[in-house]
This record gives C-alpha cells, sequence and structure tokens, in this order.
C-alpha cells in the first residue's frame, strides 16, 4: 500500500499540471494558417482603413508565435509579429508591427481569450500603454484585436481589429 501511495505521489510530481496541460491545449488550436479582413487605425483620432491579412501561426505546449502581412489600400503593407511565451498561466511576450518599435505583452487568458497589456516603445496616443487581445472564435477563427485609449476623450477605441479564419 505504501509503495502504491509513494509511487503516485513520485508520478504526480513529474506529470503536467491540468492548468498547463489547458494551456498547451488552447494554444496549439491556434496553429496554422489564417487569413481575413479588418480595419486599422493609425492614432485613435484617425478614420478607419480597411485591411486584408495573412498570417500563419506556430504553437508549442508553452509559447505562440503570429506571423504576418496586413495591407491596406493595394499599396500600404506591414508586417506583424508577436511572440508569447506562458509560464504558469502568465503571458509574456513582444509585439513587433507598430512604428514605435518592438513592444512588450504580458498577460493571461481567460477562456478563449489571451488579454495583454502593450508597453509601446515609444509614447503613442498620449502613453505607452494599450491592450491586445487574441481571441479563439470557434474551432477555425480567430480575433486579434487592439484598443488604446484615446487621450483626448479618455475612452478606450478599438485601432484595430482583425478577424481570421483558417485556411
Amino acid at each position: 500500500m505504501k509503495s502504491t501511495a509513494a509511487m503516485l505521489a513520485a508520478a504526480c510530481l513529474f506529470c503536467p499540471t491540468g492548468a498547463h496541460a489547458d494551456e498547451a491545449a488552447f494554444l496549439r488550436s491556434l496553429q496554422g494558417k489564417f487569413s481575413g479582413k479588418g480595419t486599422v487605425r493609425i492614432r485613435t483620432n484617425t478614420p478607419v482603413m480597411n485591411i486584408s491579412c495573412t498570417f500563419t501561426s506556430d504553437a508549442t505546449a508553452n509559447s505562440l508565435s503570429l506571423d504576418g502581412t496586413c495591407r491596406a489600400l493595394l499599396i500600404m503593407s506591414r508586417e506583424i509579429r508577436a511572440d508569447l511565451k506562458v509560464s504558469g498561466g502568465k503571458y509574456t511576450g513582444t509585439y513587433i508591427g507598430s512604428r514605435s518599435g518592438p513592444a512588450g505583452l504580458s498577460g493571461s487568458r481567460k477562456g478563449d481569450a489571451i488579454d495583454l497589456d502593450i508597453h509601446w516603445a515609444k509614447i503613442v496616443n498620449g502613453d505607452r500603454d494599450a491592450e491586445l487581445t487574441v481571441e479563439k472564435v470557434g474551432p477555425d477563427n480567430m480575433r486579434m484585436t487592439v484598443t488604446d485609449m484615446d487621450p483626448a476623450t479618455g475612452k478606450m477605441v478599438v485601432t484595430s481589429r482583425i478577424d481570421l479564419k483558417r485556411s
């Protein structure tokens, strides 16, 4: 009896926790090639532009990389990349694609969404903070939304929203 209990205790030390397994399954569900459309504003007070995007998403048990290109008006193109790592339920990483330079990301997952705080490399819309949500929408869709505070009104404004479908 004691040896069975000891073996079970030892096995538990080497087994992945439910939380780790949940994150791994969630991240892997976001893997693949995606394409879609959305909107973007350069600043909170500028008009919305329509964009089309393609992304490749690579995932492991503890990381997610989103690598893509978005185009507006067939003449403007921007490379976008987000690299995330998860440890103990906390996500950290970097975002590349803003004119301000590489930005820091940190946050956690709530349900089917990873909610991340963005810390821009330079001041954007009056400060260096914004929010990014990477959300799984059904089995083959993903939505990425950036919100930022409008310095004139103090209200949060969606500065980009991209709805993607697995290709």
